[in-house]
């Protein structure tokens, strides 16, 4: 992955952004023997990485790269080949290098055996050390000086440096308070064609009843499937005080956002038993005991918990008639297809990802910024989206590649004796 021969003076490399991208583009510049600084705004780096794995840090996926590479919304020719030349492989291997061995799970997802980030950011940071990569925390970059200088805010006041090259890896807008809060947007927008930036990966937004909030909000509905318009998307889902969030509503957030931006609201189709044919839950409920009540019998004819029985219940109270206890088949049509209405996603403080960000016509195919030559963006700043499940990161670090295989050649060319 690193050049075999060191530069005979080495580059001053500025990488500003503390996360995967950032990092991934500092290891691979600082072993080629350059001069690597990276800037964070926080008070330590890795923020957001360690947060992504404080439920088991889902590294990359397991499926095959032509599969893998349809997950990315727009996949852009450049992504595309930052994935081919950086695949899942390669990141499964740089993590057992770490001494991180990972394994993929029954889904395919990608894990380190640990399940967690924190040792891996360890051994990671543990690595740059060893480069003898400075760190410089606390830094919140403002743009460039008059004079072209990398201008930066901290504690002690502002701070000027200079470098040979730069690698932005800034973030998105989402989880701001880990420390991308995506105001690079405003002054890059100004030189470069930015697309405006959007929760992705997040909870969606229904009107629930004070009731169903207060007895069912946190609480998961399992194996289910969600339609919106002709595309069916399985996994979980929880129910929260505003909506929905979960695996199968991110894995919807780019139609789901289109229809809200088309029509103002999204309907979706809810299928609590998606393996069950209609007829199946009908019969079922033929054999119930009517004595019992319909919460009861709905439950155990259609094999469903107490917290799907009441999204029964609220969709059918809505009407004014509540649920129709003596008509089977309308019951298993319930079940198998609950109309909710969507009036909106939640906000970037809580979104998994954004949407959005420096679009690829500004950027030349290393990654470049046609705007500023010597300026490489990679990461979650870049104008991609996909879902959870692997996907975001393996992005991160590909493009951190890209991003550092793009400064090497662009100082092959404007500076040989530091390429």
């Amino acid at each position: 992955m690193n050049s075999a021969i060191p530069p005979s003076k080495p580059a001053r490399i500025a990488i500003i952004g503390g996360g995967p991208a950032g990092l991934f583009a500092a290891e691979q510049l600082a072993g080629a023997g350059h001069a690597v600084e990276v800037f964070d705004r926080m008070p330590s780096l890795g923020r957001k990485f360690l947060m992504a794995g404080r439920g088991g840090l889902n590294l990359t996926h397991a499926e095959p790269l032509e599969f893998f590479l349809k997950r990315y919304q727009p996949v852009a020719p450049v992504v595309e080949k930052a994935i081919r030349a950086f695949p899942p492989e390669a990141l499964r291997a740089w993590a057992d290098g770490l001494g991180q061995e990972t394994f993929a799970g029954t889904s395919g997802r990608v894990f380190p055996k640990a399940m967690k980030a924190s040792p891996l950011l360890r051994a990671w940071l543990g690595r740059l050390n060893e480069l003898g990569v400075m760190v410089h925390l606390r830094h919140t970059f403002e743009g460039w000086s008059a004079d072209g200088g990398l201008l930066f805010s901290t504690p002690a006041g502002e701070a000027v440096h200079t470098a040979d090259a730069v690698v932005l890896a800034l973030g998105g807008a989402s989880w701001p308070r880990l420390g991308s809060d995506g105001g690079w947007a405003g002054w890059l927008g100004t030189e470069t064609p930015v697309t405006p930036l959007r929760a992705t990966n997040a909870g969606v937004l229904i009107a629930w009843s004070d009731i169903l909030r207060e007895r069912h909000a946190g609480t998961p509905l399992k194996r289910i499937a969600i339609r919106i318009g002709e595309r069916t998307e399985r996994g979980e889902a929880i129910i929260t005080q505003t909506g929905l969030e979960g695996g199968v509503i991110y894995a919807l957030s780019r139609d789901i956002r289109a229809a809200l931006d088309r029509d103002g609201y999204a309907d979706i189709t809810l299928n609590l038993r998606p393996d069950t044919h209609p007829d199946e839950i009908v019969q079922r409920l033929g054999k119930t005991n009517r004595k019992e009540s319909f919460s009861s019998r709905l439950r155990k004819a259609a094999g469903i918990q107490p917290n799907a029985v009441a999204l029964v219940h609220e969709v059918t109270m809505r009407n004014g008639k509540g649920p129709p206890k003596d008509d089977y088949a309308a019951m298993a049509r319930l079940v198998t297809g609950i109309r909710l209405r969507v009036t909106g996603i939640a906000g970037l403080d809580r979104a998994i990802s954004t949407a959005g960000g420096v679009a690829f016509e500004g950027l030349s195919e290393d990654f470049m910024l046609k705007s500023r030559p010597g300026v490489f963006v990679a990461g979650e700043m870049l104008d991609w989206e996909a879902p959870t499940g692997g996907y975001l990161l393996q992005a991160c670090f590909s493009t951190g590649m890209a991003a550092a295989e793009g400064v090497k050649r662009y100082l092959a060319r404007v500076i040989p004796d530091r390429a």
